[in-house]
């Protein structure tokens, strides 16, 4: 008997909805860059000098999250690299490289193209070998310091940067500019740096804004098109997806969302994403900064998290003891933690009347508890 032919809406077994999957990860560089047009002309301000062989100015790049700050610097950097074979540029995650020492070992490994010794080399050797090159090589050096938030939570920033100012001192002729990228909206770069470094650092400033519904509109239009097959995203689906991408203030929420309704629907094996499909998928997107904070966590800081989401509503002090009993660290490391923490916007944390104990830290999660443990 012959089987029925298969529904016209159906994808079959060698098909996806997807033209091509990568426009819709999280370090995908688009070759269409709209809507920081002001933001990008002061960038090329602040590189222009290192084209032209002298040091370029220094710039904090600063903004809420998905604002498209990352990605400018990239393009920029690339642009650069494009222009000229006198400019070496590295750009270095500092959520996953938040000491001077791991700072540094990046820029050896963009200068030599493979990694310093995993031990055995001092800081002031990896230092001189880096500063060296530039000079040998006759280049100019420009260190963008992503995410240099994590570097303040661990007390780097400052050694980091003066490090990196006064490098012109340590060795002649070495020519190093810096910018600096925050996600952090309630960190104050320069109020929270050494006086010593204050004094050479003089940034330009350049703030990312967030992206208005419009704009969201229209970026995600660009990735759609790029991204999925034709008809896959209807104009009132994208409108949704704008609208949920808009609550959160964070383009990287709606991108995360493209790509989970295209293989929701895809799961269903439609070839058009419904409104099921995104309201589905927006439940893991909607997380992906809280994701993306803890990946960038050390494990007894990730055992801290756990603990207050197993603790939630018990006051700090208890919540210490336990932490203590699983991972053995003392009191001083442990408030440290609940700090970064909070200025992650992970864990909150306020000061209660204690009766009989006088005033107790308390703690509890910005994020819901089970989303909180499902992604530990």
């Amino acid at each position: 008997m012959a089987e029925d032919p298969p529904d016209e809406g159906m994808l079959g077994w060698d098909e996806s909805v997807f033209r091509n999957e990568r426009v819709f990860e999280i370090d995908y560089v688009p070759e269409t860059f709209k809507h920081r047009e002001t933001q990008t002309q002061s960038l090329q301000y602040v590189l222009r000098p290192a084209v032209r062989g002298s040091r370029p100015l220094n710039a904090v790049v600063r903004g809420p999250p998905g604002t498209g700050k990352t990605t400018a610097v990239q393009k920029l950097f690339s642009e650069l690299q494009a222009e000229t074979n006198d400019v070496r540029t590295v750009r270095v995650n500092c959520q996953m490289n938040a000491t001077r020492y791991s700072v540094f070992s990046r820029l050896f490994e963009g200068m030599f193209d493979y990694e310093p010794p995993a031990s055995g080399i001092s800081f002031k050797k990896l230092f001189s070998q880096v500063t060296e090159r530039l000079v040998d090589e006759d280049e100019v050096l420009v260190v963008a310091l992503d995410d240099v938030n994590y570097l303040f939570y661990e007390s780097e920033a400052s050694d980091t940067l003066y490090s990196l100012l006064r490098a012109h001192e340590e060795h002649s002729g070495a020519r190093i500019g810096v910018i600096v990228v925050s996600s952090d909206p309630n960190l104050n770069v320069m109020d929270e740096l050494d006086s010593r470094v204050q004094s050479v650092f003089r940034p330009e400033d350049i703030y990312f804004p967030p992206y208005d519904e419009g704009e969201i509109v229209e970026i995600l239009r660009e990735r759609v098109k790029r991204g999925f097959q034709d008809d896959v995203i209807p104009a009132p689906i994208l409108d949704l997806v704008a609208d949920f991408t808009a609550e959160t203030g964070d383009l990287r929420v709606g991108i995360d969302l493209l790509r989970r309704a295209g293989l929701h629907a895809e799961m269903r094996a439609s070839r058009t994403v419904e409104r099921e499909d995104v309201k589905a998928a927006y439940e893991k997107s909607k997380y992906v900064h809280l994701r993306r904070s803890l990946e960038g966590l050390s494990e007894s800081e990730l055992a801290l998290v756990e603990v207050i989401a197993e603790c939630e509503g018990e006051r700090a002090g208890d919540v210490y003891e336990t932490f203590h009993e699983r991972t053995g660290l003392g009191y001083t490391r442990y408030s440290e933690i609940v700090n970064k923490l909070d200025d992650l916007g992970i864990v909150e944390t306020e000061y209660a009347e204690v009766e009989g104990r006088g005033r107790s830290r308390e703690l509890t999660l910005e994020y819901d508890r089970e989303a909180v443990l499902d992604r530990l």
